[in-house]
């Protein structure tokens, strides 16, 4: 095993003297490479959205940016909240269906109290308590049943007035925040299909200034202007790239709650084929998939992975996302990243075309305004369950056939690009590129380059960057043409410096044989300590060092760096595959231990209290073709 530290320093004479001949003395001065880190979210909800602001989240665009570049502001509920480190990034996506009424709902504006459902909705409201939970449901059970009153609905559509002018108000706030250099913000909005309940929904990112996006309306779901179709969803994006000129991308989230319809095999959910057209227009428009998240994590699950010992991470796997429909074991296959990325080789051979060819990328879905994924910096899903000693025993949903309990959601992630510059425009490529990472929350740095020359020697470096792109592919490429028999990755990891140590680094490695059958296996290349596998090949634990009285660990056990270089042992060069890094942290307290201490919260017997957090690097393609 091998350490190593992030890319500083001077490269070694072998990289001055042969690698890199021509190259000047210094080795940034004519640097070709992305080399900065940038972090942020591509998935947040202010007061703006429909559920945010009906459960009592009065922050709009202008908070929620001031708190990402590391301001302190108060929460709706009167808390003081402060990140512990600035964002670099963010893109704030409020659901595109009826934006802007529950802002209006609060506000009692005159339009909502001059129909009858509005004023009842809007007295809801301002009694608070159970009345104002009451005529939330109400408001969403009418939109989710298409029975909003027409006069509303007509108000609060793309084309009214007052819709047309939330959306240039959003763009203009973004433009207002966007500090090339310093601080970027992203315009995007989720387009928030969920038909039978089924999770479809897409978070969309605009490449562009708000002058571009206000030359168009965001695309929603509730007709008659509205689809849930995904493929109405990519004619959009066509159209706004041919009408501005821009560029644009969307990204899909939560499979684990779509009952088997995010990832599709044969036939979609609105009853089409999964044919050439459908899978060349997903890879084109979807680059990315967010892995992680508050309503858990998607990256696998331990039906699909039973040998991976940490397949069963934050799993949320009870039903579809009001939980009107029960899991079933056969849809999982459907729902998670690992059996998609194995999928979409299948599909690759019968369809010329892998529609699931993405990056990974990870990000909160937090509808308080709030980017807060840090388990001791846990504000909850909405405003409803902000920190509190009660907030524990607040179910996130509740149906006739079960429940989701809130100390069942995750306190996730974040997402680290690897760019030029901190702009709109090369964050953007950089996702475009996949040159991106998932992480449940920690700021670990992570790099990870696939190809056929690494050898240890090129780890001698406190800047293997260098090297690793001059003889490879980072994460998100694709390997090329090969010079040996298998092909040899280079992977490290930096833990977050105010974080916990890291445990292992593992290759997570998924391909198609002959016959066109699946498989994957999880390779541990790279740990902490003199620990050695047994004679089955698992690495015994880390340890545990968390004092659970004190929500703390010590970073005792574990290491601050780990790098290996490591070769496919079981390379067949007839199989299509596909390798990706995770990057797990020792054992550290989840965000229940913290309100047990904090607040003397009774913790139900079946919430977690310790886990081991990660990083998803995006995948490094192998093609035998």
């Amino acid at each position: 095993m091998t350490s190593m530290a992030n890319d500083i320093g001077t490269p070694d004479a072998k990289i001055l003297g042969g690698l890199y001949p021509g190259k000047a003395y210094s080795p940034y001065a004519q640097r070709s490479f992305p080399s900065n880190l940038y972090w942020g979210e591509t998935h947040l909800h202010t007061g703006l959205s429909l559920d945010a602001g009906l459960f009592g989240n009065v922050l709009g665009h202008a908070d929620a940016y001031r708190l990402a570049r590391g301001e302190e502001i108060k929460s709706s509920s009167g808390l003081p909240v402060k990140l512990s480190r600035p964002l670099d990034w963010i893109v704030i996506t409020d659901h595109s269906d009826m934006m802007g009424i529950a802002t209006d709902i609060q506000n009692a504006a005159p339009n909502v109290m001059a129909n009858p459902k509005g004023k009842e909705w809007a007295e809801g409201f301002q009694a608070g308590g159970q009345k104002a939970g009451e005529a939330a449901f109400d408001l969403i059970t009418h939109f989710a049943q298409n029975k909003v009153p027409e006069e509303l609905m007509e108000q609060y559509s793309p084309g009214s007035s007052i819709y047309n002018n939330v959306w240039e108000d959003i763009t203009k706030t973004a433009d207002q925040f966007n500090d090339p250099g310093t601080f970027t913000a992203l315009i995007g909005f989720e387009w928030t299909s969920v038909p039978k309940g089924f999770n479809l929904h897409r978070n969309v990112v605009l490449r562009d200034g708000g002058e571009k996006a206000r030359q168009v309306i965001p695309l929603t779901t509730l007709p008659p202007l509205g689809t849930t179709d995904p493929l109405d969803l990519y004619k959009w994006l066509e159209d706004y790239e041919t009408k501005t000129g821009g560029r644009a991308l969307a990204l899909a989230h939560n499979g684990n709650l779509s009952n088997g319809w995010m990832f599709p095999i044969d036939k979609t959910y609105a009853g089409g084929r999964v044919n050439r057209n459908y899978v060349q227009l997903r890879a084109k428009w979807e680059p990315l998939y967010e892995v992680t998240q508050i309503k858990g994590d998607g990256e696998t699950h331990p039906f699909l992975s039973p040998s991976d010992e940490f397949a069963d991470y934050e799993t949320l796997d009870k039903g579809n996302l009001d939980l009107t429909e029960l899991k079933k074991d056969d849809m999982l296959q459907r729902e998670y990243a690992r059996e998609a990325l194995k999928n979409g080789l299948v599909l690759e051979k019968e369809l010329g075309t892998n529609p699931y060819k993405f990056g990974m990328v990870g990000a909160t879905d937090s509808h308080t305004g709030l980017s807060t994924a840090e388990e001791e910096n846990y504000f909850g899903k909405s405003t409803s369950v902000e920190p509190s000693k009660e907030r524990i025993n607040h179910p996130f949903i509740e149906s006739k056939l079960g429940s989701i309990q809130g100390y069942e959601l995750a306190a996730s992630g974040y997402q680290a690009v690897w760019a030029y510059e901190n702009t709109r425009e090369a964050i953007f490529d950089a996702m475009m590129r996949k040159e991106t990472y998932a992480t449940t929350g920690p700021r670990m740095m992570i790099r990870f380059f696939g190809g056929w020359e690494y050898t240890e020697d090129d780890l001698r470096s406190r800047a293997p960057a260098f090297v690793g792109y001059e003889k490879g592919v980072p994460m998100g490429g694709d390997l090329r043409a090969a010079t040996s028999d298998a092909p040899t990755f280079m992977v490290y990891a930096l833990r977050d410096p105010i974080g916990a140590n890291l445990d292992r680094i593992q290759i997570v490695k998924g391909w198609m044989d002959s016959k066109g059958k699946t498989h994957e296996k999880v390779y541990d290349v790279v740990w902490s300590g003199d620990r050695q596998p047994d004679s089955n090949g698992k690495l015994p634990s880390v340890g545990n060092t968390v004092d659970e009285e004190a929500a703390n660990w010590l970073n005792t056990i574990g290491a601050s760096e780990l790098a290996t270089v490591w070769t496919d042992p079981d390379f067949d060069a007839e199989q299509n595959a596909f390798y990706y890094a995770r990057v797990i942290e020792i054992p550290t307290p989840r965000w229940v231990l913290y309100d047990r201490v904090r607040f003397g919260t009774d913790i139900p017997k079946e919430a977690t209290l310790v886990h081991q957090e990660r990083g998803y690097t995006s995948p490094i393609w192998y093609s035998a073709n």
